[in-house]
């Protein structure tokens, strides 16, 4: 039986994420460090975890409302605009996913149609241009300069925008350069978008990990909410990875028809999980101040490390990655970030993974111990003294 003949052609034209070969290598790996995978390195505070548990003991194991219980949207409603002063309605613009990836999913499958374009700001995270490939639409990619700090600018978007644009994505903070838009960016950017009819996919995960100024979602801007899907969750912020809990927000015109295909494609997010999250929300905003704590102090500590190595390294100003050039090496993204691992035990990710624009930097996460963080620095160096012969 031939395969590739039955197997969705889109799908196979897709190729598997640069990110996980790294992971899987490390794993076979004694004494291996990882400053790759974008995972917080905190275990999920206890009583949230407890949450979890209660919920278990009491046999609350049903499926839930398509859209999550009515409590966990009031909730996130409430959390929005305590923190970033974003009002949506729990009852019809929140709809709860499972994961942050499956709001990007759900998003694209309901706004695309076959042909549409939709733009992307790269260097960024892998799912988007793929995403929206395997729903027949066009990912159109405009790299970002790491003389804007990697911020999409108002004229470069402009030139990207054709008839056939029906989407931008704004995945900030970013994923890998740690980028951040400021209010004047996101303003500019909603004067390029106020004639048009373009949906804003605005990727809000690493939201309160934002180390200068507050972040401001572009759904705070005047004549964007309307236009704007806020997609967010708990795996950063709270370090709930595998609880596997997002939500996405907007218009009720467009949350309806999101939900009616979670409900056909995942009926609910996890019980367990929601009645966790319910927990973080209401009690989590210490947690989430304590995280951020110690990851701005690693984020200075590795800056200065890298810098010290002698590397050009914008400062990333959010999420919990560096994005260092690493072209002074002579090597490849893929070369060098390969090279290291198998000299060093050390991982971190060609640049290259994320869309043009990454090559010649590499992604390093700091989500790791400041102990594991000074350890990789030393073989870093080491690895470069012995390419230099």
């Amino acid at each position: 039986m031939d395969y590739s003949k039955i197997v969705n052609s889109r799908i196979q034209s897709i190729a598997p994420s640069g990110i996980r070969k790294y992971f899987n290598l490390l794993n076979e790996m004694t004494d291996g460090i990882s400053l790759g995978i974008g995972e917080p390195d905190f275990v999920t505070p206890w009583h949230i975890r407890d949450a979890g548990i209660y919920s278990l003991e009491k046999g609350y194991t049903k499926y839930t409302p398509n859209a999550g219980f009515t409590e966990l949207r009031t909730e996130i409603s409430k959390y929005l605009k305590r923190r970033f002063g974003l009002e949506y309605d729990g009852a019809s613009e929140i709809v709860v996913t499972v994961g942050g990836s499956e709001a990007i999913d759900l998003s694209m499958r309901c706004i695309l149609n076959p042909g549409d374009e939709v733009i992307v700001p790269t260097p960024s995270f892998v799912c988007y241009g793929p995403l929206a490939a395997i729903d027949c639409a066009v990912p159109v990619y405009v790299e970002t300069k790491a003389e804007n700090e990697f911020r999409l600018t108002a004229e470069e978007l402009k030139a990207a925008i054709t008839p056939k644009t029906k989407m931008l994505v704004l995945p900030y903070p970013c994923n890998p350069t740690g980028a951040i838009m400021r209010k004047e960016d996101l303003e500019a950017i909603a004067e390029v978008l106020k004639d048009t009819d373009i949906i804003v996919l605005s990727d809000e995960i690493y939201s309160e990990l934002t180390y200068v100024g507050k972040h401001v979602s572009p759904a705070s801007i005047p004549g964007m909410r309307e236009r704007t899907l806020v997609v967010n969750g708990f795996s950063k912020s709270y370090s709930m990875t595998g609880w596997r809990m997002g939500y996405l927000c907007g218009p009720k015109e467009i949350i309806s028809q999101v939900t009616k295909l979670h409900q056909y494609g995942i009926m609910s997010a996890p019980t367990m999980s929601q009645y966790a999250s319910i927990e973080a929300l209401k009690n989590g905003d210490d947690d989430i101040e304590k995280f951020k704590e110690e990851y701005d102090g690693r984020r200075r500590f590795l800056l200065n490390g890298f810098r010290n190595l002698g590397f050009d390294c914008f400062e990333a100003q959010g999420a919990f990655y560096l994005f260092p050039c690493i072209k002074s090496s002579g090597m490849s993204s893929d070369d060098f970030c390969m090279g290291l691992l198998q000299a060093e035990k050390v991982a971190i990710i060609p640049g290259s993974a994320f869309g043009p624009g990454g090559e010649g930097f590499a992604r390093v996460c700091y989500a790791n111990s400041m102990k594991n963080i000074g350890e990789a620095l030393n073989r870093i160096e080491r690895y470069l003294n012995t390419i230099k012969k």
